[in-house]
């Protein structure tokens, strides 16, 4: 089988071990590092180049400070989001809002810190305008959505006809217009067409489309476009056997649709934006857990101390995670897997028939690209806790970066003090 290489040896683990019990969530500050500054050089050549890195992906405050080094702002979803970005200090338009269904009471905080408000539809003018008494921010933005599918070339990567999000090419052009005559001064464009993508020329083909919109809605409309905002949708490569992107050839692919398109139209001091998340921070964390259990019966199964509680992704949709069990790297992988998790669900499973070396109890797995829609998909169902975050920092200490939950954190909610009084809470 093929392998991946981890960020973390054997020996560290066990270190690890002696303070922080299992299962944790461990992050590479080194791999995260230069990685945002792989992306900040990609699209060098712009001059208003902004990353808006995607808290929901990893919302921690020590990984928003990291990439804070490299000139990141924040693209939050709600209002936890939101507050969490502005105590750390990014103000203003360094703040994205790129919601849908949203609170009144999200806006009006959005609103009053400053952040870009990115629309999600045309009806949210009206319901915006009277949360803010008619005082719209100098700066907004609106989403876009094409409809139908999304092709490169011939292979279909997503169906934005059927997403939820965004304007139709009519609304849009209806937005900009409704938000000009309410003294909006500067506008950005923002679209998702597809989600972890592997492939070089996503986000040039997006690029090209979206660039084509603003030229258009420019004449259309007469607005000054200040930005275009490319979202995410660069994925990662899951699988040992895929390739994984470059970020110079897509930051250049970008580059060659910008000057055939927005120069030639006098629009060569449009901003690019991005909004990455797990092309982020996916690779650079893991999920490390301990073999507790082994059951033969119908089949192999491998019980571990994590659950989906944990990392909810292979659960939900059958994603693929690889597997390292660590110190055994170069072994043999000659024995059939199910590696499974406590949960009262039978879709709790990391693994499923897969090839991995003789694991014996005790033995620490790593479950591989965990970094992004890892641990924030957390949840407690079966009153499982949330484990810890660690950062295992460029000089070799590992810090904790969020306490595992106690069954003190699960009972907070409830208001029944003589109930906790019971449980010496």
């Amino acid at each position: 089988m093929s392998k991946k290489e981890t960020f973390v040896t054997l020996e560290k683990l066990q270190e690890i071990d002696k303070t922080y019990p299992t299962p944790y969530h461990l992050y590479d500050e080194k791999g995260i590092r230069e990685n945002a500054k792989r992306l900040k050089e990609a699209f060098s050549w712009n001059k208003g180049y902004k990353e808006y890195f995607a808290v929901k992906a990893t919302p921690n405050p020590y990984i928003l400070n990291i990439l804070k080094d490299y000139g990141c702002g924040v693209d939050c979803a709600s209002m936890a989001e939101l507050m969490m970005g502005y105590a750390l200090d990014y103000k203003g338009e360094d703040i994205m809002f790129s919601s849908n269904e949203t609170p009144a009471e999200e806006y009006e905080y959005a609103a009053k810190i400053g952040a870009i408000i990115n629309l999600d539809d045309i009806t949210h003018i009206e319901f915006l305008d009277k949360i803010l008494d008619g005082k719209f921010p100098e700066t907004m933005s609106c989403r876009y959505n094409p409809g139908g599918y999304f092709k490169l070339g011939t292979d279909i990567m997503d169906n934005p006809g059927d997403s939820k999000y965004g304007m139709t090419h009519e609304q849009i052009i209806e937005a900009f217009k409704i938000l000009k005559g309410k003294g909006v001064k500067n506008f950005g464009i923002h679209s998702f067409l597809a989600s972890n993508t592997v492939t070089n020329e996503y986000y040039p083909t997006l690029a090209k489309i979206l660039f084509e919109l603003a030229v258009e809605l420019k004449e259309a409309t007469g607005v000054n476009i200040k930005f275009i905002n490319l979202s995410g949708g660069i994925g990662i490569p899951y699988r040992p056997e895929q390739e994984a992107n470059d970020i110079a050839v897509i930051g250049e692919g970008v580059h060659k649709a910008y000057d055939e398109v927005l120069v030639p139209a006098g629009m060569g001091d449009v901003s690019i934006y991005t909004e990455l998340g797990r092309f982020m921070l996916a690779p650079y964390g893991c999920l490390v857990t301990k073999a507790i259990h082994e059951k033969h019966t119908h089949k192999e199964y491998i019980g571990v101390d994590a659950c989906a509680a944990n990392l909810m992704r292979p659960a939900i949709y059958g994603a693929y995670h690889h597997i390292t069990v660590a110190g055994k790297e170069d072994a043999e992988c000659d024995h059939m897997y199910d590696v499974v998790g406590s949960l009262c669900e039978n879709n709790d499973k990391f693994a499923i028939d897969r090839m991995l070396p003789r694991i014996d109890k005790g033995d620490y797995i790593i479950i591989h690209d965990t970094g992004a829609h890892g641990f924030s998909m957390g949840y407690n169902y079966n009153g499982k806790l949330k484990s810890a975050e660690l950062l295992l920092k460029e000089n070799g200490d590992v810090q904790m970066i969020r306490r595992a939950e106690t069954p003190k954190d699960y009972f907070a909610t409830f208001d029944f003090s003589d109930i906790l009084g019971k449980l010496n809470l």
